[in-house]
């Protein structure tokens, strides 16, 4: 590709770039407020991920949203290396286990989300976005959750206090007992798939292109 094929291109991508970074952003800040008993602020943001990833796809395919996916784990990865450095009294905003398994899963969940909606893009239009988005929230929530809270994962104490998210109660306060960062998956993969049946309205409307008169 010339240098004006590729500089093209990356002013297309430019706005998937932006909108990405600023999910993360705003993802990243948004964790700290709680939701309810399960949830955070973040939970609701951090999914739109992956309708902007699917959008870069269906638009520019594959090669150009892993670019975007690239962008945002470059952003997560900047803005977890400052939370390590925020001690807010009780330990720094962002622990390395927290950090290493945000990128992990950020990274896994968004390829297989760009391998899956690529081998699908060609069926009903629905199915590549609402499937790609599922397969990767899978993944995202339980590489994140388990990396970063499970007591089964064996890290230096030094990366972060898992005691409290491993206290045994009722699942989601009425179900088994089971560790307490097992309840906020649940709860977190529910919001993923609510906001990624919720996002095929913006994915249909800026990727049906209107028909010329």
């Amino acid at each position: 590709m010339s240098d004006r094929g590729t500089a093209t291109g990356r002013t297309r991508l430019w706005p998937f770039m932006a909108a990405m970074a600023a999910i993360v952003l705003a993802s990243n800040i948004l964790v700290q407020f709680l939701l309810g008993d399960w949830l955070t602020w973040g939970a609701l943001t951090y999914p739109f991920a992956f309708l902007v990833t699917d959008l870069a796809n269906r638009l520019h395919g594959p090669a150009a949203a892993r670019r975007v996916v690239l962008a945002g784990f470059a952003t997560g990865l900047a803005l977890s290396a400052i939370g390590t450095q925020i001690d807010l009294g009780a330990g720094p905003v962002v622990t390395p286990r927290i950090a290493i398994g945000s990128a992990t899963a950020f990274l896994a969940a968004q390829l297989l989300d760009v391998a899956v909606f690529d081998r699908l893009r060609r069926g009903a239009w629905w199915r590549a976005p609402l499937l790609s988005s599922t397969f990767g929230s899978a993944l995202d929530t339980a590489l994140f959750f388990s990396i970063a809270f499970s007591a089964v994962l064996a890290l230096p104490p030094g990366w972060g206090d898992v005691a409290w998210a491993n206290v045994v109660q009722p699942l989601l306060g009425r179900g088994p007992e089971a560790p307490l960062w097992v309840s906020l998956a649940v709860a977190d993969f529910g919001a993923k798939l609510m906001i990624a049946a919720l996002a095929l309205i913006p994915f249909r409307l800026l990727t049906t292109r209107p028909e010329s008169g």
